[in-house]
């Protein structure tokens, strides 16, 4: 699959504006009905709302500037750790979602740190119904290995994003919702690394191998 840069930072933008307007709506709604509220106590729900739509914003653009963007740079190492807690934050009080984390390292180039944010992301977009997000990573024979896996009662995976992922979608069927499994299948090969995927009814498996040098 080839893309034209300006396509699919076109497309990752339309991603990022889909994501963000349910809670940016929300702070909208929740000004107007704040305008209009004469009651304490409905002001004060009006408050709560307002206050988790505003968290909401914020911890999606935190990890979409990592996810998507250069923050910080392409050549630093990134604690594991601040990773985990942008993930961490998306699923926020989705109680339908646990996620389990296994770290085998302190930190991760910044490549590797993007491709795992974002297999997360489509893990977690797969749990429909709830389920378990296994994040882990580790750093052997010289190469960076992640995998990330959803499993619950019924995994919704679209098959083209498995095809961006592997890099055999054609470019004319690339859109907002394969944007972030074609760029980091185009940066994992780019530094000479591969994705996987594989997905059953249950349960959905993706795996990166990126060199670590």
């Amino acid at each position: 699959m080839t893309v034209s840069p300006i396509d699919l930072a076109s497309l990752l933008c339309s991603r990022l504006c889909h994501d963000l307007l349910s809670p940016v709506g929300a702070l909208s709604n929740g000004l107007e009905l704040l305008a209009d509220e004469k009651d304490p106590e409905m002001r004060k729900r009006c408050f709560e709302l307002l206050e988790q739509s505003a968290k909401a914003s914020a911890d999606k653009l935190k990890f979409f500037r990592l996810a998507f963007g250069a923050a910080g740079g392409f050549g630093d190492q990134v604690s594991v750790n601040e990773a985990r807690a942008l993930v961490d934050a998306l699923v926020g009080a989705n109680a339908r979602v646990s996620v389990n984390w296994m770290f085998g390292v302190d930190s991760l180039a910044k490549p590797a740190v993007k491709t795992m944010l974002n297999l997360a992301l489509i893990g977690l977009d797969a749990l429909v119904r709830g389920g378990t997000l296994d994040i882990g990573a580790e750093v052997r024979d010289g190469n960076t290995e992640i995998v990330v896996r959803a499993a619950g009662q019924r995994i919704a995976f679209d098959a083209t994003i498995g095809q961006a992922l592997e890099g055999t979608l054609p470019a004319h069927e690339l859109a907002s919702r394969t944007a972030p499994a074609a760029m980091i299948q185009q940066l994992a090969a780019s530094i000479g690394g591969n994705i996987q995927v594989h997905v059953t009814a249950e349960s959905l498996v993706m795996g990166a191998v990126l060199p670590s040098a």
